[in-house]
């Protein structure tokens, strides 16, 4: 099989961000401005997995490819690194983080691999980072996922529930406290509690928050849309008690068509 070569790509960038001859968009182009697309492909790539579309795929990955690109030419532009040291980081981290197929250790159950993952990982935070266990986790995250690799590196360190009853109560406790906040103010704090407690829960049930919210989402789709087919444009004039009744029949037709 022919290698994959990354240099004409790395041509077309730095063709593209030259300062006279470049295009005038991606000159203007810094890494604040870039950041925001480069999050959109990841999801982009996600959503071509989730749709098992593997033509999509392909070009999502090239598009993110293409990101990476870009980042790393304007770093070289910068004097800060290069797109082979990107790439001889990654492979040097791989390497270091898989001690049993490159080194000497003997590894041959996943949940082993993974710890031992975990703790390189965490070797390698401590020698670069404010010292914190919460150190390294991306403020970029969705927030849902941000939060139970919060709760997972706290929970490492033996801050967490001895068990799940501590994480439901906190939930009803949040309600409460959302009920007697006395301000918009108070409110958003409460029901910002109120949906990291729930993460919480979903963490003792090893429920990955982020894609269960990612499920039920797409399930009220779903639904909502076939109450909208089944009741045609008279659905917005209907009684609520009518919708509900809709709703039902929407989801007895999916578990049918199931």
């Amino acid at each position: 099989m022919k290698q994959a070569d990354i240099t004409p790509l790395t041509e077309i960038m730095a063709r593209l961000r030259d300062p006279v001859n470049g295009c005038p968009w991606d000159v203007e182009q810094n890494f604040r401005t870039i950041a925001p697309y480069t999050i959109e492909e990841a999801y982009e790539v996600a959503d071509a997995i989730e749709r098992d579309d593997m033509e999509d795929l392909k070009d999502e990955l090239g598009d993110l490819l293409l990101q990476v690109v870009f980042h790393s030419q304007m770093a070289s532009e910068a004097g800060s690194f290069t797109m082979q040291d990107v790439i001889a980081s990654i492979c040097d981290k791989m390497t270091r983080r898989h001690p049993h197929i490159f080194g000497h250790v003997n590894v041959n159950e996943a949940a082993q691999v993974l710890q031992n993952w975990e703790n390189i990982k965490a070797q390698e935070r401590s020698s670069h980072s404010d010292g914190s266990a919460l150190a390294g986790v991306a403020k970029a995250l969705p927030a849902l996922l941000r939060a139970q690799k919060i709760q997972k590196r706290a929970a490492r360190t033996g801050f967490d529930w001895p068990d799940v009853d501590g994480a439901k109560s906190k939930i009803f406790e949040e309600l409460e406290e959302i009920e007697t906040a006395k301000s918009d103010a108070e409110r958003f704090d409460e029901v910002g509690d109120l949906l990291f407690a729930v993460v919480n829960l979903a963490r003792f049930h090893n429920v990955e928050a982020e894609d269960a919210l990612k499920h039920a989402t797409a399930k009220f789709d779903r639904r909502f849309r076939a109450m909208e087919d089944i009741a045609g444009p008279d659905f917005p004039a209907l009684s609520l008690d009518d919708k509900e009744d809709l709703w039902g029949r929407a989801k007895r037709q999916e578990k049918e068509s199931d």
